[in-house]
């Protein structure tokens, strides 16, 4: 593909949320539309991912934007001409103390008042769910029947050529090393393949959109974390078919179609301080997976025994409120960032979709103004009691 020296926007990061936004830029009619990325689609956060998305948060601007993307993942189908691996089987929480319950009861009322019909379920209507589910010690349980997850690599490779018809030129293996700027304003994106001229760039490199910005002179508090996985041999598919969740202790599971169950957690519950940690370098270790092969055998009993086939890992992109950071600099005009705040899969159909607007329409048809970095400087934060 030949070298395209100028462009109305220059997107940077191949997933979810750069494609997404790729494609919704050109859909609305802008007519060049560049994207460049350092290795190749889905080769970044979003190949790595549980490739879950949910409405049930406890902010009022994430379930807006969980909700919206569940309209969205419904139809995306149709709408990218390419199946997608949509399987809609729910979202279990589990508590583990009255605490926990009593921040359910809250998260649901601030749901149901946004319309996410998610409501508290008995034990037995959990057993029902996950049929392999271990009852003992828990406190209670809440669900939400349109949760659910796609395929990450069919998504994501779906935007892709819904972004090709639409006429963006996708550079891969493409590393950006810089940025052309006058004062005030973006002018233009260096990379190791030579440079395209452009006054609006779009930031979505996931993990590494701070040291992105950085090359820009702005320093905007994004940093990668590395998250670990594993995949099972595939199972009777009735031990646990809807995606399971718990805060404290922090884990997820869910089994796919085809019988294999994926589990992860968060590093700090496994990670051991004293060990060398390289937030950039994929791996994975013998922690991680004796600490959760340790939770499922005792949430999933049937488990015990079955063989694990694959571990990885994946960067989430980490801000400081572990929110999105969305929008325009004040201090450079004509770069935007769009960081999912550790949720690129769940929310970048629509996260792409409203930053396309802000650009081309000057308004979004959601509200995203507060997911500005700005806040961080007056000391503001974004809350949300259902992160993980």
């Amino acid at each position: 593909m030949s070298w395209q020296r100028t462009a109305d926007a220059v997107v940077i990061g191949g997933g979810m949320m750069g494609m997404a936004t790729a494609y919704y830029l050109a859909k609305l009619g802008m007519k060049d539309v560049v994207l460049l990325e350092k290795n190749t689609v889905a080769s970044g956060a979003t190949g790595r991912c549980a490739a879950a998305f949910r409405s049930t948060w406890g902010g009022e601007l994430n379930i807006i934007l969980g909700k919206a993307c569940i309209d969205k993942y419904e139809h995306l189908s149709e709408e990218l001409g390419m199946d997608i691996g949509l399987y809609q089987n729910g979202y279990l929480f589990i508590a583990y103390s009255d605490e926990q319950l009593e921040n359910f009861r809250k998260c649901i009322k601030l749901q149901n008042s946004l319309g996410v019909p998610s409501r508290m379920l008995s034990h037995d209507e959990a057993k029902e769910l996950c049929p392999g589910i271990n009852l003992n010690g828990t406190k209670g349980f809440y669900w939400h029947k349109r949760d659910g997850h796609a395929d990450p690599m069919l998504t994501n490779f779906a935007h892709q050529e819904a972004a090709k018809r639409e006429g963006v030129v996708i550079h891969k293996f493409t590393d950006v090393t810089g940025f052309k700027m006058t004062e005030g304003a973006v002018k233009g994106v260096c990379t190791d393949k030579g440079d395209i001229d452009t006054n609006i760039v779009i930031n979505a490199a996931g993990a590494w959109s701070g040291r992105v910005a950085a090359l820009a002179g702005l320093s905007i508090p994004v940093h990668g974390e590395r998250h670990e996985i594993f995949a099972t041999e595939p199972v009777e598919f009735g031990v646990c078919p809807t995606f399971v969740m718990s805060y404290d202790p922090d884990f997820y599971m869910q089994q796919r179609p085809h019988g294999s169950i994926i589990a992860g957690c968060g590093p700090s519950r496994y990670r051991k301080e004293a060990a060398p940690f390289n937030d950039y370098e994929m791996g994975h270790s013998w922690n991680f997976l004796e600490h959760m092969t340790g939770i499922m055998n005792k949430v999933l009993p049937r488990t015990k025994g079955i063989r694990v086939v694959r571990q990885w890992s994946g960067m989430y992109d980490i801000t400081p409120d572990m929110q999105p950071v969305i929008g325009e600099a004040e201090e450079m005009k004509g770069f935007w960032m769009n960081v999912s705040g550790s949720r690129g899969f769940m929310f970048g159909p629509v996260a792409g979709e409203m930053v396309a607007e802000q650009i081309i329409l000057g308004k979004t048809s959601l509200p995203i103004e507060k997911f500005h970095w700005s806040r961080y400087a007056r000391g503001e934060f974004l809350v949300d009691t259902a992160i993980a």
